[in-house]
């Protein structure tokens, strides 16, 4: 059977994803800090494996990697991310800041760099960092929200870098806009349920192939301008 590994599965967009994963017999690897309070992805079946991870401790990655050495894994959501609330200009929180980078832009690059080997043996060796609009270069017109917005430009170029180190393995890398979800980062007033993006982004992942490694995509799969 088809084997994720998802990161930040606990709610939003990682448990609509896990969900839908799960309910079409996929193997499911779902990543959370605190394994224990996740009692909806415990209710998911046996198909679904939960790991305590915490994408910023390298040792806990490493491990994670270690124990799944046995078994191929097709795709990789680096899904986990924290949108820090001291994003205004003259009143920026610094240590946000570096948070925002150690979370949203370092921790899927670990996982990408230890779950290498696993997605080379996987059948579609697949890597989807969930990025945001906010993180466009070029759809920016207003300030604020440094530490997110900054955090996922980085992600968004990290991602290239990634397409190319990979390339010669056969890993796909793509950066992803999910839409405005109503989640704990989107906030209640989003127009977009989490199970509405994760169909979406099934659909996608369907279709991405070699040609569209390093690129960064709407969930429709519109091109995102840098």
């Amino acid at each position: 059977m088809p084997s994720v590994a998802i990161t930040g599965a606990n709610r939003g967009l990682g448990l609509a994803l896990s969900r839908s994963f799960a309910a079409d017999g996929w193997r499911v690897h779902a990543c959370c800090r605190h394994p224990e309070k996740a009692a909806e992805l415990k209710a998911l079946g046996e198909g679904l494996t939960l790991h305590r991870l915490e994408v910023t401790d390298a040792l806990q990655v490493s491990s994670l990697a270690r124990s799944l050495a046995d078994e191929p894994i097709d795709l990789l959501v680096n899904n986990a991310a924290v949108r820090c609330p001291g994003g205004v200009f003259g009143a920026l929180d610094f240590d946000d800041w570096a948070r925002s980078f150690a979370v949203n832009v370092m921790g899927p690059v670990r996982l990408a760099e230890q779950f290498a080997p696993l997605l080379a043996a996987g059948t579609r060796r697949q890597i989807v960092n969930i990025s945001s609009v906010l993180g466009s270069i070029a759809r920016t017109t207003s300030g604020g929200d440094y530490p997110y917005r900054t955090s996922k430009a980085a992600l968004n170029m990290a991602t290239r870098g990634l397409a190319a180190d990979l390339a010669e393995q056969g890993v796909t890398v793509v950066a992803v806009h999910p839409g405005w979800l109503r989640s704990e980062i989107g906030g209640e007033t989003a127009p977009l349920e989490p199970e509405e993006a994760a169909a979406d982004l099934r659909s996608l992942f369907d279709r991405l192939g070699p040609e569209d490694s390093g690129g960064f995509f709407d969930r429709d799969g519109t091109p995102i301008p840098w």
